[in-house]
This record gives C-alpha cells, sequence and structure tokens, in this order.
C-alpha cells in the first residue's frame, strides 16, 4: 500500500494540477515542530529562530 501511494505521487502532474497550500504555523498548530508521515515513515518539520524551514527523516 505504501509503495502505491510513492508510484502515485511520483506520477502527478503538477502542471496540470493545482499545488495545495499549507500554512507551517497551522501544521505546527502555533508551535515550531510538526511530524509529517509518508509511506509510512515519520518526518519532523521544523521551524527555525531564522524563520526558515527544516525537514528532517
Amino acid at each position: 500500500m505504501a509503495l502505491e501511494m510513492v508510484d502515485e505521487i511520483k506520477n502527478i502532474d503538477i502542471v496540470t494540477e493545482e499545488v495545495p497550500a499549507h500554512d507551517a504555523l497551522e501544521l505546527t498548530k502555533g508551535g515550531k515542530v510538526a511530524t509529517i508521515t509518508l509511506a509510512g515513515k515519520q518526518y519532523t518539520l521544523r521551524i527555525t529562530k531564522a524563520v526558515k524551514l527544516i525537514l528532517t527523516k
């Protein structure tokens, strides 16, 4: 199932589809950190003091 999702993501035609937009502060619920899951793996999204985003595995 996870591999099927990865294949779907790879096959998305970004040119013809509207790209979803998300506010980082909404993702972190006003904090500095959020967890994002893709294909069963967790990633950490962090907002730095310099107001930049870092995504780590």
